[in-house]
């Protein structure tokens, strides 16, 4: 974007979606950087930074172990680095081994994903994979991320002597504070810790009992806290200690601190994928919240399709209360550039405008975006509104001054790459005065070639629009029987203001309305109502529509069902006829083997040679049968097999003939479906079906139901 308008960011609350984006982010560098994000002026980068994002998202979605962004940047810890004698604390060192793990299971988990997340790879460029660091602090720093005792030999030395000193500390004062309260000279509080010494709580009169230092007393001075005497130089020897142990850390930490130095151009790798990936999660938990997407990038020009679209803070507004945000889809390209919403007011003409300009500036920001996966977003070099009552108190102008000195702005701006957004345009003077002023500006904008939405009530405005070849009316649904606007965007006609409907919705007496509507031009109120049953009237169409095809769905569906569940009876019914022939044929051998055991003369054996040439030449005749039916069978698959092959080839020489129809089908034709009356114009068509326009509604016919006038 070669402009950002910041004022158009405040009408269309672009705050509110950089905020959100800021409180996402984990480091203050990224969260700084996105409370001031905007367009970006390179479509390429936008792309980028779309994918980036989009692979993040993927891998959330998929449920893909992706390491934990669970660290801290870098910026103090890379300038002192760039101080030769500079020493890192331990807090710095933690930092530098959290972001070397965590870019380090990025470089794993790429390598397992080699194939995926390609854009998202591709912020790793600059390091490289290496486990020095971390097996240097490993060293160095436990589990506990402190330093070991055995980190130097010197440290370790001096903790076991601290650790014997304190053991000998305690026991010295255990006795000592033993013989103090044997002796009546100790308070209920027995002891205290004063500048990290253990002190015996001694009742004041008695301090001069105990042999020892006094290190203070309470605030009424009955109580005296003693330091028993044969700690005392205990006590200071560990104090000595405690510093040596202080130095030698310090020590050990420079030496890791010149380590890491000879690493420095790695930590600032380090620092700068720590912001990019903390920058891509914000986007993506964004997305998440807003249900965001993305779209299909148009290089080529700036035609627009929305398709389900949400404004994104209306919906999680929406959410939050569990109420439900109706989608809108409309589209801004060559044949409809500019368009022109009409409608009731409170009926969602601004909300529809916001969310155009709103989604348009998220998306030239990188930034998914709450549509439709199919929808098409192209590139402007401005995006322009005025939106609601701009007063300007400073510079002493009216609502109307300020939005002329807008639209002089707006006129510096136009072009073919400009996008407008005008909500109630042309209101806050005169009617007719103004009226024509904005159709002027109306018919300015429209010859420059700009894209544009625009609220209005004007009917010149609604006129000019309809007019224009460019331009597009639309109308948000009013519901007149139930005085409830539906929230919902007609392209196509413009819609009625539904006034006295608005005002009888909110409680104005019928006798008052009555009497304006007296006081209005009759050809006037008859325009508005005729507008209002045209919107009424294809609102129901719509519907009917609507509810017709669902119709057709579900017929076909039922026929599908219809017909799967006939064919399986039919093949179960056939499978059962077989079974019971082969049954039949089964118990028909079976009886007439029973007869032959049955009549078998077993005690005659002349008789049994005789019986036994009958048995098997009725076996052999049922044999020959069943290979005579073996064969017959198999001849038959043999020559639905060919028959097959040949009706393959035939369908492969075989085109596809177009309609028969007395004129030939041409783009342009004027046609009409077989059986009906209503004729429309073929806007395209292919081998299969055209796509036809019955008025305002274009639909999908096969060819073979179209009729050539």
């Amino acid at each position: 974007m070669k402009f950002f308008d910041e004022k158009t960011a405040v009408d269309l609350e672009f705050d509110q979606i950089r905020t959100w984006l800021s409180n996402y982010c984990i480091t203050e560098t990224v969260g700084n950087r996105l409370s001031k994000l905007h367009p970006y002026r390179d479509p390429e980068e936008v792309e980028y930074r779309l994918n980036l994002a989009h692979d993040l998202q993927l891998i959330r979605n998929r449920g893909v172990h992706f390491p934990r962004m669970e660290f801290q940047e870098l910026n103090k810890e890379i300038q002192l680095l760039n101080i030769n004698a500079s020493v890192l604390e331990l807090e710095a060192v933690v930092k530098v081994l959290d972001a070397s793990r965590f870019v380090n299971e990025l470089f794993l988990f790429f390598k397992e994903n080699h194939t995926d997340y390609l854009t998202l790879k591709t912020l790793l460029e600059n390091a490289h994979y290496t486990k020095d660091i971390e097996n240097e602090i490993d060293k160095i720093l436990d589990k506990r991320l402190q330093v070991k005792d055995d980190a130097s030999p010197e440290l370790l030395y001096i903790r076991q002597t601290i650790g014997s000193r304190k053991r000998q500390i305690n026991r010295n004062f255990d006795r000592a504070l033993k013989s103090a309260r044997s002796s009546g000279y100790i308070d209920d509080i027995s002891e205290n810790v004063i500048d990290n010494r253990r002190v015996m709580t001694v009742i004041s009169t008695y301090k001069r009992q105990i042999d020892g230092s006094i290190l203070g007393s309470s605030k009424t001075g009955s109580l005296t806290y003693i330091e028993p005497k044969i700690n005392q130089a205990l006590n200071f020897e560990l104090d000595q200690l405690i510093d040596d142990e202080r130095k030698e850390v310090r020590r050990i930490l420079a030496e890791l601190t010149n380590f890491l130095r000879s690493y420095l151009d790695l930590i600032v790798s380090y620092q700068q994928i720590l912001c990019s990936f903390d920058e891509v999660n914000a986007r993506v938990k964004v997305a998440q919240r807003i249900n965001g997407v993305k779209p299909i990038i148009n290089f080529e020009n700036q035609d627009t399709e929305l398709i389900d679209a949400f404004h994104p803070i209306l919906y999680v507004k929406n959410k939050e209360v569990e109420l439900v945000t109706v989608p809108q889809s409309f589209s801004l390209k060559k044949g409809g550039r500019l368009l022109v919403i009409s409608g009731p007011n409170a009926g969602g003409k601004s909300i529809t405008l916001k969310t155009m300009g709103l989604l348009q500036i998220m998306f030239q920001s990188a930034l998914l975006v709450p549509v439709s996966t199919k929808s098409k977003m192209g590139f402007f070099d401005f995006v322009l509104s005025d939106i609601g009552d701009n007063q300007s108190i400073e510079n002493q102008l009216s609502t109307y001054s300020y939005r002329l000195q807008r639209m002089n702005f707006f006129l510096s701006k136009t072009s073919p790459k400009t996008l407008l957004l005008l909500d109630e345009f042309g209101t806050g003077s005169d009617p007719e005065l103004g009226g024509a002023l904005a159709e002027v500006f109306f018919e300015t904008i429209y010859e420059e070639g700009c894209f544009g939405v625009i609220t209005t009530h004007y009917s010149n405005i609604k006129l000019k629009a309809a007019q224009l070849p460019e331009a597009v009316n639309a109308n948000m649904i009013f519901n007149r029987n139930t005085l409830v606007p539906e929230y919902q965007l007609a392209v196509g006609q413009p819609g009625s203001s539904f006034t006295f409907e608005v005002a009888q919705m909110n409680g104005i007496p019928r006798e008052m309305l009555n009497r304006a509507k007296a006081k209005v031009d009759g050809q006037k109120i008859k325009l508005d109502k005729l507008i209002s049953d045209l919107q009424r009237d294809k609102s129901i169409l719509q519907k009917l529509k609507k509810e017709s095809y669902e119709a057709n769905q579900e017929m076909e569906a039922s026929k599908e069902e219809f017909e799967e569940k006939s064919s399986h009876y039919e093949e179960r019914l056939k499978s059962q006829q077989q079974l019971i022939e082969k049954n039949n044929k089964f118990l028909n051998h079976g009886k007439k083997m029973s007869q032959f055991i049955q009549n078998y003369p077993s005690k005659s054996t002349s008789k049994q040679t005789e019986y036994l040439k009958d048995l098997k030449k009725y076996i052999t005749i049922e044999k020959s049968k069943i290979e005579m039916a073996l064969r017959k069978s198999q001849e038959v698959e043999k020559l639905k097999e060919a028959a097959g092959k040949q009706n393959g080839n035939k369908q492969k020489k075989a085109r596809v003939k177009p309609v028969h129809t007395e004129k030939p089908l041409l783009v342009g034709s004027r046609v009409k479906i077989k059986n009906t009356k209503q004729a429309g114009d073929v806007l395209s068509f292919d081998n299969k079906e055209a796509t036809v326009a019955f008025g305002n509604l274009k639909a999908k016919v096969k060819l073979e139901k179209l009729v050539v006038l």
